[in-house]
């Protein structure tokens, strides 16, 4: 599939492939994203109706066969789970910095992502997990070298190709994410929920084998460890980790022994270091003495956008746990005499992400060359708001769906594409701000702690679950709501101070 879409350079008889103008391998690397995502999304699509189905909380008429949790657990799993996937990002990272090298890092976490969704194919509450836990993990691994082997293929940042290759690499991501539902979610949903995490499985599987023809395009420097660890330095590492893996087991062994074990006992200890960990992380940065008087000051400034984006990511993630489920249970299934399933909603977000980016890339250039364009700081209050403005939103169905009713689907529609403008306005501009910011001793680690305000985010959602919140009801909504338009009028109000200690960087 990917050599349909490469054609030879313009003007250069007999010269190499090219994709789209861009190197080779980034057919190769766009194919493996684009599948890699297809198993995601789709998994994910059926993640929380699957959790519910056969209990109480599952949609009247749906097929039997799940797992029959509450929504409250559901939601609960669902979080931790999405956490995960981002808060791995970072040990993969290091993985391929220091252990296997990007290339090899990617090939093995395919392998676990593509094992974790045969696992959920497997029926079974222990298998379950286990799959759960093998895709948190090779997600992790993969979302964290696959975009660096992207910069790899070009010469340098100042590459002029560099940007619209990157562009490309995110088509992929969206396209994968876009078809998955529509496959994977119909068939788990309408056929056999089993049947349709082992076609999860088979479009990693289809990933993995295109990226392994594929290797030969990618650049030499993708198989190489950046910063090799010394022998005592893995002898350290296998000592410390063997010896947490012993005392969890022990403790959990203890547990099991006494009879007073639980899911709580596994999902809260996940959930709080969570939370834990990005402040930590945050805190280690922020302390370190090597840091000069301007890093620590954007440093200070970074975590604004940090809490921020954390916020937004509690809302925003919802789209696949409380926005679904409410999909499933109390949204009408017809559109002009058509059915569909629930599933289809989750296509949603990829596809606005596809339409509207351009447009958004084009708008900020248009701004830009008559000095309006907003800066950073007035783009994230820009998010904030609209993800809280959705919310709002979702009020109304809710009430309306309140007597028994379902509510048109247009309701759904419109809140995915609220929210939608929203990741558009903070997002993108998020990752920039990261690397803007960063200090220079930990340029290549900031990534990942940018993708720790997701992980803070949805923990938070799950610690809410825990807690016995119930987190589909119009009462949290609002408050929710509430939170993220206040904190988007906070970081507007104290746009000054912020740009104060920002810099430079605007």
């Amino acid at each position: 599939m990917a050599s349909s879409l490469t054609t030879a350079s313009a003007g250069t008889p007999g010269s190499e492939k090219t994709f789209f103008g861009h190197p080779r391998g980034l057919a190769t690397l766009f194919m493996t994203e684009m599948w890699e995502r297809f198993s995601y999304y789709g998994m994910r699509a059926l993640l929380v109706l699957y959790l519910v189905s056969g209990g109480a909380d599952a949609a009247t008429g749906s097929q039997g066969g799940g797992l029959a949790m509450t929504a409250a657990t559901a939601t609960a799993i669902y979080s931790v789970y999405v956490s995960m996937v981002y808060l791995m990002a970072m040990p993969g990272g290091w993985f391929g910095d220091r252990v296997w090298g990007a290339r090899k890092t990617v090939t093995i976490a395919a392998f676990v992502i593509m094992a974790g969704h045969a696992s959920l194919a497997i029926p079974g509450q222990a298998m379950f997990f286990v799959g759960l836990a093998l895709v948190a993990a090779g997600s992790g691994l993969l979302k964290a070298n696959i975009s660096t082997m992207v910069g790899h293929l070009y010469d340098g940042p100042d590459d002029a190709r560099r940007d619209g290759g990157f562009t490309l690499f995110y088509v992929g991501i969206n396209l994968g994410a876009f078809v998955a539902p529509f496959v994977v979610g119909t068939v788990g949903e309408k056929v056999n929920w089993h049947l349709g995490f082992a076609l999860a499985a088979l479009g990693m599987g289809l990933g993995l084998v295109q990226f392994l023809i594929g290797t030969k395009s990618l650049s030499p420097k993708s198989n190489v460890v950046p910063n090799p660890l010394s022998p005592a330095e893995r002898k350290s590492i296998l000592v410390k980790v063997s010896l947490v893996v012993v005392l969890a087991a022990a403790f959990y062994g203890v547990v099991v022994a006494l009879g007073m074990y639980t899911l709580n006992w596994a999902l809260v200890p996940i959930t709080l270091a969570g939370l834990i960990i990005p402040v930590a992380v945050l805190v280690r940065i922020k302390r370190d003495k090597d840091l000069d008087k301007t890093e620590q000051s954007k440093m200070t400034g970074y975590i604004w956008f940090f809490v921020a984006a954390a916020v937004f990511w509690m809302i925003y993630d919802q789209g696949g746990s409380t926005l679904s489920l409410f999909a499933d249970d109390k949204t009408a299934d017809t559109v002009f005499g058509l059915g569909f399933p629930a599933t289809w909603y989750q296509s949603l977000n990829p596809l606005f992400v596809m339409a509207l980016a351009p447009v958004f890339a084009w708008l900020w250039l248009w701004l830009a060359r008559r000095n309006q364009e907003p800066n950073t700081i007035v783009k994230f209050a820009m998010g904030l708001v609209l993800v809280g403005a959705s919310f709002f939103v979702f009020i109304v169905p809710m009430n309306m769906a309140g007597g028994g009713d379902k509510v048109s689907p247009m309701w759904l529609v419109s809140i995915y594409m609220i929210q939608t403008i929203g990741e558009l306005c903070l997002s993108p501009v998020g990752l920039s701000v990261t690397t803007k910011m960063a200090p220079q001793k930990y340029a290549s680690q900031m990534m990942g702690v940018w993708f720790l305000a997701v992980t803070a985010g949805d923990c938070t959602t799950g610690l809410l679950s825990l807690a016995g919140v119930d987190l589909n009801g119009t009462g949290i909504i609002a408050m929710e709501a509430s939170l993220a338009v206040l904190a988007g009028f906070a970081i507007y109000m104290y746009r000054k101070k912020v740009q104060a200690l920002m810099g430079s960087v605007h």
